[in-house]
């Protein structure tokens, strides 16, 4: 026996992988919960003593994963050995004196009784769930028994199935238990200190009332907390509904409590606390060195871990149905039907026939490639999951049983999608997108002698300077996806209203053809959207001039005469105006469509031709009455090209997300020169690389920098003048925005513009 406090990570041959970080964490000041460690010698020591070695060894060399059937009744046979044997007195009689120990003369002390395997919390494979844990012990037979089962759990069928499907060897691997107090939690949970679902730089914490068994086994939906891992603050709150919560019973077993209705509704952790685990999170994360997967309880307003190990599902891929990878991107092209939403628990893109199984059936009705649907899985449908092609559950959070193990096997999962059961048939074909949390109908549409054009085909540079793609045509999009970019700088949404509506928006409206308006932009909008998943795309919101809008059928009934329409009613002054507020309404219902039933939460939107910091604040209060509000996955940008956003930068820093520079629209108004004069033109009047343009681009950058906020430029300049684009990486530009034909040939530029700037400091004196 051991005392967590006298291990470390080292020892995970004698502990196994849960003992041995539970002591390294004590050691380093961690809130863990005390106990002892039965270790794998003492397994060893039971194994010798009862002849069970060779037996256990010939049994599990003839373990095959054919049928549930077979892997049920290896698992019992195998589980029988232990049941059938007893803990020799020597080691009997240490396991009772450290508990009394830990007891301290309390008799009813309780206690968790936890498995410990030497192949599990590994940094290639975490074994979620694989052995047993017993809760709320009291009693030393009671523990002994315990101890016992645990050892025994190295063979239940789900433990078999994993270490096949992973390559381990079944008998090299031993099993310590992890004795430790029991917490009455007041709220539990999981916290993954990079989110493993998103590429996003942030924490994600689940939180539930009660003990954290109901969160893991998906039995109850979650609160889901992001939090930004740099400043700690809380980004995103998803409060859930929660009826119910386990708590210690006064046998040796855990009670259902019901709650009122009020209290359901309540956020479980409180903010203080989010960021004070959050800090242990990190505080944890540093200490080994990369990602973490943290379980966490709290008694009494007192947070402990009760578990850490390496998140070892950030890179994985999926398969598909005839086993050959594919990329975690959404299929590309057209929308296919959205029917069913969830959380997007593990990524990844299949198409395959639906599985309805329900609890009691043999898991052999799951066949190898078939989208496994069920209310929720348990450690036992192991097999089963190994087989299925994606996994799709009702209930669940980020953090169950489903959520996990679909992740470590590197399938699409969909958990806590409440009426996947009733919605899906069995039989039925679909596509599971478990990148967006969405089933689709049916399989994406292939068509068999055409290639997909590629854009590119030599290799380019890695570059500090992010390099984003201008996309107009949407039917373009699938095609420009393809090229070595960080997403969509700019994508004007005009060229939906040509291609797809081409009618005034207030003619539409005046016909009651409002939703068409809306169906119609959110298509377009999906299309791009779609093909450069999870990538962002920056939806400029329309800028059309008067003029432009007459020419449109209906326009002239509601558009008035400008003797200068390129600097008249346009851009955010037409938002604001009761005039045309509820048209452009509209167009916030398109966007919202696009990222709520498509699940397109990389669509980002851009306001054009700014001119005041009230009208910033009044569309932000549109966006928030249509339910777009501003976080982690969807910013709001500015076009900087109105001269007042240079001069105000700071103040605009307050009531954006960023800035991307429209250097057409910022010379015309900086040099008093009409961009579509063209004597003007041609007399040079109208040229981005002019000092006083250049000037103006650096004050923003210098002084968008200083609050935190980036700038981009997404204007024409940088796709046919390569001095300018040297310009701004000097000037420290966050992202360029190219023209499709220009981005392969500017990112070497970059690239070098990049090393120059470097070599430059090094040799400074």
């Amino acid at each position: 026996m051991l005392d967590i406090a006298e291990l470390r990570k080292e020892d995970i041959a004698l502990v196994g992988g849960k003992g041995a970080n539970l002591g390294e964490m004590t050691e380093n000041g961690f809130p863990v919960p005390e106990g002892f460690v039965v270790t794998t010698e003492a397994f060893t020591h039971f194994l010798e003593k009862n002849s069970l070695i060779e037996r256990l060894n010939c049994l599990a060399g003839k373990l095959r994963m054919d049928s549930d059937a077979q892997l049920t009744e290896a698992s019992n046979e195998l589980r029988r050995l232990f049941d059938e044997s007893k803990i020799p007195q020597d080691l009997a009689f240490e396991i009772i004196e450290r508990y009394e120990q830990m007891a301290r003369n309390d008799k009813t002390a309780r206690v968790a009784v936890r498995s410990s395997a030497t192949a599990e919390d590994l940094p290639t494979a975490s074994f979620a769930g694989q052995q047993d844990t017993y809760l709320n012990i009291n009693g030393e037979m009671n523990v002994l028994e315990k101890v016992k089962r645990c050892w025994s759990s190295l063979f239940t069928p789900r433990a078999i199935a994993y270490r096949i499907s992973k390559g381990f060897d079944h008998n090299r691997v031993r099993l310590a238990v992890v004795v430790q107090e029991m917490i009455d939690s007041e709220v539990s949970g999981v916290m993954f200190t990079l989110d493993p679902t998103a590429s996003s730089k942030q924490m994600m914490i689940e939180a539930g009332f009660g003990q954290g068994e109901a969160i893991v086994s998906g039995k109850v939906t979650p609160d889901t907390y992001f939090v930004d891992r740099d400043t700690y603050k809380i980004s995103e709150k998803k409060v859930s509904t929660q009826k119910w919560k386990l708590s210690m019973g006064p046998e040796n077993d855990l009670m259902r409590i019901d709650f009122s209705y009020d209290d359901s509704n309540k956020q479980k952790l409180p903010d203080e606390k989010i960021i004070e685990l959050a800090k242990i999170g990190s505080r944890i994360e540093d200490h080994y060195g990369g990602p973490m997967d943290v379980e966490w309880c709290m008694e009494d307003g007192k947070l402990y871990v009760v578990q850490a190990r390496p998140v070892t599902t950030l890179n994985g891929r999926v398969k598909t149905m005839a086993g050959k990878e594919k990329s975690k991107e959404p299929e590309k092209g057209k929308v296919q039907k959205v029917i069913l939403k969830g959380l997007a628990a593990s990524p990844g893109v299949v198409s395959g026939k639906i599985r309805i199984y329900n609890e009691g059936e043999s898991l052999d009705v799951v066949k190898k490639g078939e989208i496994l649907v069920t209310v929720m899985t348990s450690p036992d449908m192991v097999p089963a999951m190994t087989s299925a092609a994606a996994i799709v559950t009702d209930e669940g959070g980020m953090t169950c049983h489903a959520a996990i193990v679909a992740r470590e096997l590197g399938m699409p999962c969909i958990v806590g999608a409440r009426e996947a059961t009733r919605i899906l048939k069995t039989g039925m074909m679909v596509t599971i997108d478990g990148t967006r949390g969405i089933v689709m109908e049916g399989a994406p549409e292939q068509k068999e002698d055409e290639a997909p054009a590629l854009v590119f085909s030599q290799s380019v540079p890695v570059t500090g300077t992010k390099i984003m793609v201008n996309v107009g045509i949407p039917h373009k999009a699938e095609e420009y996806s393809k090229l070595p970019v960080s997403g969509v700088g700019l994508m004007r949404i005009e060229f939906l209203f040509t291609s797809f509506i081409g009618e005034h928006p207030q003619a539409m409206m005046e016909k009651g053809r409002l939703q068409e308006l809306v169906d119609k932009l959110a298509e377009g909008i999906g299309i791009v959207g779609k093909a450069f998943f999870p990538r962002p795309v920056i939806l400029r919101l329309s800028d059309f001039k008067t003029n432009e809008y007459r020419d449109m059928p209906g326009g002239d009934k509601f558009e008035p005469q400008e003797a200068n329409p390129m600097i008249g009613w346009r851009g955010c002054s037409r938002y604001v105006s009761p005039q045309y507020r509820e048209a452009f309404k509209l167009e916030l219902q398109a966007v919202k469509k696009a990222r709520e039933e498509m699940n397109l939460k990389n669509i980002w939107v851009m306001l054009p031709f700014v001119r005041t910091i009230q009208e910033v604040k009044d569309i932000n209060c549109m966006m928030d009455e249509i339910g777009l509000r501003r976080g982690p996955d969807f910013k709001l940008y500015l076009m900087a090209e109105v001269p007042v956003i240079i001069f105000m930068a700071e103040e605009f820093c307050d009531v954006c997300d960023g800035f991307s520079i429209g250097s057409n629209d910022l010379t015309q108004l900086i040099m008093g020169a009409d961009r579509d004069s063209e004597i003007l033109g041609k007399m040079g009047y109208f040229d981005e690389r002019y000092d006083a343009i250049k000037r103006a681009i650096k004050m923003l950058i210098d002084a968008a920098h200083k609050k935190g906020v980036p700038v981009g430029i997404c204007g024409q300049a940088p796709s046919v003048y390569p001095e300018f684009t040297e310009f701004l990486v000097r000037a420290g530009i966050d992202s360029i925005s190219l023209n499709p034909d220009t981005v392969v040939k500017t990112i070497p530029m970059v690239a070098s513009t990049e090393q120059i700037i470097i070599l430059e400091r090094l040799r400074r004196p």
